[in-house]
């Protein structure tokens, strides 16, 4: 053996050091992941969380009653008072008149949404396009008392993926469509470039104002053993040209679980032909679109 064997041995020994480094070991990967998993669930079982999201009553200009009366416009369950008072609705503004008293109820747009109690119900404004409506939380609601539990994949760090992210010069707009047909245009800032099974495939996100990615998509798990109408994956900022996108965070959105939401669906460019096999299944059978 040469003299420069030990110095060659002995910095082949320091970079296998310093790669196992970089790489968490398996049982923090696994704790970062379900406790990931875990905070997931206990946000949507939370009493004001998805799971008790009971109702969704469109409105339109003029007066709507409001109560547990069966005739009314907006029904609330039984135990609300029977006729809580009157909704009135001009250009988008809602105002509830009850007791002798008016209050406009700003919507989840508004810098300062409000959220009216009634009993254990939370009564809020959504506005999606040119449509306004009362939603509705019950921490009664069936779908938060008979909730069975998220189903996922086992998590891998083969679905720890450090994406290429391509940046545009000034960002784009992607159209996004809802779950009720509803189409807007969001900031795209760039897209990620990754590769599964050797295939290079790409997701486009949309941006929050801090930077942080959404990305939606489609795969071919969807409609197997995944929610068919797509699933999320939120990401921080990218750096340094790059984005990591850990599948096992991949999460279902809330119209995979209750029929009261407005969800946004992956646009086309985020149709994967290959198998994302990580991250959150699908809950059960779809529960209906869009608070009809």
């Amino acid at each position: 053996m040469s003299r420069s064997a030990p110095v060659h041995l002995a910095i082949v020994a320091l970079a296998a050091l310093l790669a196992s480094a970089a790489v968490p070991p398996a049982r923090d990967f696994l704790k970062m992941e379900n406790e990931w998993r875990a905070r997931r669930q206990d946000n949507l079982t939370k009493p004001d969380g998805w799971l008790a999201v009971a109702g969704l009553f469109w409105l339109h200009d003029g007066v709507m009653s409001i109560g547990s009366d069966p005739q009314s416009d907006v029904v609330l369950p039984a135990g609300a008072p029977r006729r809580l008072g009157t909704l009135r609705m001009r250009k988008g503004v809602v105002t509830l008149e009850r007791g002798g008293h008016a209050a406009v109820i700003r919507p989840d747009t508004d810098e300062h949404p409000d959220a009216v109690q009634i009993g254990s119900l939370l009564l809020t404004v959504i506005k999606r396009l040119d449509r306004t409506g009362i939603r509705m939380r019950d921490p009664n609601a069936a779908t938060r008392r008979n909730f069975t539990g998220c189903k996922w994949y086992p998590p891998s760090e083969n679905w720890l993926i450090r994406a290429k992210w391509v940046a545009y010069p000034t960002p784009k707009k992607i159209r996004i469509t809802n779950i009720l047909g509803m189409t807007d245009e969001e900031p795209s800032p760039g897209y990620a470039e990754f590769a599964v099974n050797g295939k290079t495939v790409r997701l486009y996100p949309v941006a929050d104002d801090t930077g942080a990615l959404s990305f939606m998509f489609k795969d071919a798990t969807s409609g197997k053993t995944t929610y068919a109408q797509g699933r999320f994956l939120d990401t921080d900022k990218p750096k340094d040209g790059y984005v990591t996108l850990d599948f096992n965070q991949t999460y279902n959105p809330p119209c995979a679980f209750i029929a009261f939401a407005t969800c946004p669906l992956p646009p086309r460019q985020n149709t994967l032909t290959v198998a994302i096999e990580a991250g959150e299944k699908n809950y059960g059978k779809h529960p209906g679109a869009g608070g009809r």
